[in-house]
């Protein structure tokens, strides 16, 4: 049994901010999304090293793992998280 911990609606930035970097950090852990994400981004690591923190790019990140159902339900499952939450911290952070 998954247990799920849901976000205070609505998040806040802080809390958007984590779940963007642990969406990062979840494509970080599998090379070929990792190299996918890249690879649509346009981006390098070093162009993701340089904006962790950005509200903006943390956004890009999570609507990254929105675009895919099973990407986002590997990803809930990983961080005892609910679709909804992701929904929302993209939100927060000015994401699609």
């Amino acid at each position: 049994m998954v247990m799920t911990m849901a976000l205070k609606q609505p998040a806040n930035t802080d809390s958007a901010e984590t779940v963007g970097l642990k969406a990062l950090a979840f494509l970080a852990a599998d090379e070929d999304e990792l190299s996918r994400f890249l690879a649509l981004s346009g981006l390098d690591i070093a162009d993701i090293r340089e904006r962790a923190g950005d509200a903006g790019f943390l956004a890009a990140v999570i609507d990254h793992v929105l675009s895919s159902d099973a990407l986002l339900t590997a990803f809930c499952e990983g961080e005892g998280l609910i679709p909804k939450d992701v929904h929302l911290a993209s939100h927060k952070l000015g994401g699609a």
